[in-house]
């Protein structure tokens, strides 16, 4: 079962409830667990903010993913067996600005990030080529699910 906290905390349009929700399940699918997180809608100035303060970089970016921090013992296995995955923020105004620069539909792209984001709460990372292409691999899938084209086409 998936829990999700939605907080709208910018007045800019953006996807309902139920579509972050859509998202958020088939991203976490194949986690066997309930999974709970929240996702926060913030304008540009918060997204600046928290990009500065936990990325050290002066801008206000797209997403930024928050895994809870659940203490380990032994092994990395989590002490606590509790659902909780963590936060995302979304930054409305740069998904807006950046679906209409790269040429793709609104609701493509807000897909795009809502998987790109929980995938990282489970973990996954693009920091290392071949782990980004995993990443990238899993995201074009659940993509082509949902009708959306491969978000990475142009890159290539």
């Amino acid at each position: 079962m998936l829990e999700l906290d939605l907080q709208r905390a910018s007045d800019a349009e953006a996807p309902s409830e139920a579509a972050f929700a859509q998202w958020c399940a088939l991203a976490l699918r194949q986690r066997s667990a309930d999974s709970e997180l929240t996702i926060r809608l913030v304008d540009e100035a918060e997204a600046r903010e928290l990009n500065r303060t936990y990325r050290h970089k002066d801008y206000a970016t797209n997403v930024l993913s928050f895994p809870a921090d659940v203490p380990e013992g032994p092994g990395g296995v989590p002490l606590l067996d509790i659902p909780l995955l963590g936060d995302l923020v979304i930054c409305v105004q740069v998904v807006t600005r950046e679906a209409a620069e790269q040429g793709k539909s609104l609701d493509a792209h807000w897909a795009h990030l809502v998987i790109h984001g929980c995938l990282h709460l489970l973990g996954y990372d693009h920091i290392d080529e071949d782990e980004a292409l995993e990443m990238e691999h899993l995201e074009q899938q659940l993509l082509a699910e949902l009708g959306h084209p491969d978000p990475y086409a142009d890159e290539e």
